[in-house]
C-alpha cells in the first residue's frame, strides 16, 4: 500500500489498520530477520545434502540443531517442515523391486532365533541382506551386514553377481571388525541360497555364531536389514553416476562411512549408529522409538523393529 499510495504518509496509512510506525518498523526488522535465518538454514540444508542427498527433513532438523544454536535460530520442527516444502526440497520415495532371493533350494535352512529377542549391546545379532544396485549400463549386488542394536553397517560387499562368494566377503569383514566374542551372536538372514550355502555355514559356525534365518517370507521377519539396504540405496546411491564395479566400491565405501559416521536414526533415539555401535553414548541417551512388529499387540515396544511403513514400500 505504501506503494501504491505513495502520496499518503506512513502514519495515516498506519491509522487506518489501528497501527503505530513503531510497529510497521518493528514488524518489517523481525521479517527481515526471518528471511535472513531462512536464507541460512536453507544454505546449511543444501551442503548437508551434497553428502547425505535423501535424507528427510526429520533427520535435517537434528542436524541443524548445533547450526541453529550457533547462529541463535529459533526454529520448530513443524516450521522446518513448511521451509523444506516451501522451497520443493522434500525427498520423494521411489518404488521399485528386484528379487534377489532365491529360497527354493534344497540346502538346509535354519529357524527364526530373534523372534521376540531384544539385543541390548552390539554384536548380539547380526541381519543381512543382499540388494540390488543399478550402475548407468548394468546391475551390481550389495551384500550387507548390520548390526540390529547399533543400526550400523558393520560388513559390506559389492559384486557383479549373487554368488555365495560375494556375500562370503561381507562376512569376513563384519567378523574383523570384532576381536573377540564376549557373548552369543546371531546372524540373521532371509533363507537365500548364500546363506545356506555349505562355505558361509561353516564361517558362521567356526566362529561360534547361531544361525537364524526367516521363516515365512515376510520382510517384517528382516525389517532392519530391508531398511538399511533402503537408506543406502535411496539417499546415498540412487543419484550416483557410476559407471564401473572399481567405480562401484569407492561409492559404496565413501556411502557406508557416511551412513555410520553422519546419519542420525531414529530408531536409536537420532544418534549416529557408528557411536552406539562404539558405546560412545549412555543407554539413556539411545531413546527407544521402536516398535515390536512380531507381536499381535502393535502397542508394545520392541528393539529389533523400527519405520515399518518404509519397509514395507
Amino acid at each position: 500500500m505504501r506503494d501504491e499510495y505513495s502520496h499518503i504518509g506512513l502514519a495515516s496509512l498506519c491509522a487506518w489498520f489501528g497501527l503505530t510506525r513503531q510497529a510497521y518498523y518493528r514488524y518489517r526488522s523481525i521479517a527481515k530477520s526471518k528471511s535472513i535465518e531462512e536464507d541460512l538454514l536453507l544454505q546449511e540444508i543444501l551442503n548437508i545434502r551434497k553428502s547425505h542427498r535423501r535424507m528427510g527433513t526429520r533427520k535435517l532438523y537434528d542436524c541443524l540443531r548445533p547450526f541453529m544454536t550457533e547462529h541463535g535460530i529459533k526454529l520448530g520442527r513443524d516450521s522446518l517442515f513448511s521451509l523444506v516444502s516451501d522451497h520443493n526440497l522434500q525427498v520423494r520415495r521411489r518404488r521399485s523391486r528386484v528379487r534377489t532371493t532365491q529360497s527354493y533350494h534344497w540346502l538346509r535352512t535354519h529357524p527364526n532365533r530373534i523372534r521376540n529377542v531384544i539385543p541390548d549391546a552390539p554384536n548380539q545379532i547380526w541381519v543381512s541382506d543382499i540388494t540390488y544396485w543399478k550402475l548407468e549400463h548394468t546391475f551390481v549386488y550389495i551384500s550387507f551386514i548390520t548390526d540390529a542394536y547399533s543400526r550400523a553397517i558393520v560388513g559390506y560387499h559389492v559384486a557383479p553377481t549373487l554368488q555365495a562368494v560375494e556375500s562370503i566377503q561381507a562376512l569376513r569383514m563384519a567378523l574383523a571388525s570384532i576381536h573377540s566374542l564376549t557373548g552369543t551372536l546371531i546372524h540373521h538372514s532371509d533363507r537365500g541360497m548364500q546363506y545356506c550355502s555349505k562355505e558361509y555355514v561353516e564361517i558362521l559356525q567356526s566362529h561360534g555364531i547361531l544361525i537364524s534365518m526367516t521363516e515365512h517370507g515376510d520382510p517384517l521377519e528382516n525389517a532392519i536389514a530391508e531398511r538399511v539396504n533402503g537408506i543406502l540405496k535411496d539417499e546415498y546411491l540412487h543419484e550416483q553416476q557410476v559407471q564401473t564395479l572399481a567405480e562401484a566400491r569407492l561409492v559404496l565405501e565413501e556411502s557406508v562411512r557416511l551412513y555410520n559416521t553422519e546419519r542420525p536414526h531414529m530408531s536409536i533415539g537420532n544418534r549416529v549408529p557408528l557411536h552406539v555401535h562404539r558405546q560412545e553414548t549412555t543407554d539413556k541417551e539411545v531413546k527407544r522409538l521402536w516398535r515390536n512388529y512380531y507381536r499381535s499387540n502393535q502397542t508394545a515396544v520392541h528393539l529389533y523393529q523400527d519405520e515399518v511403513s518404509s519397509v514395507l514400500e
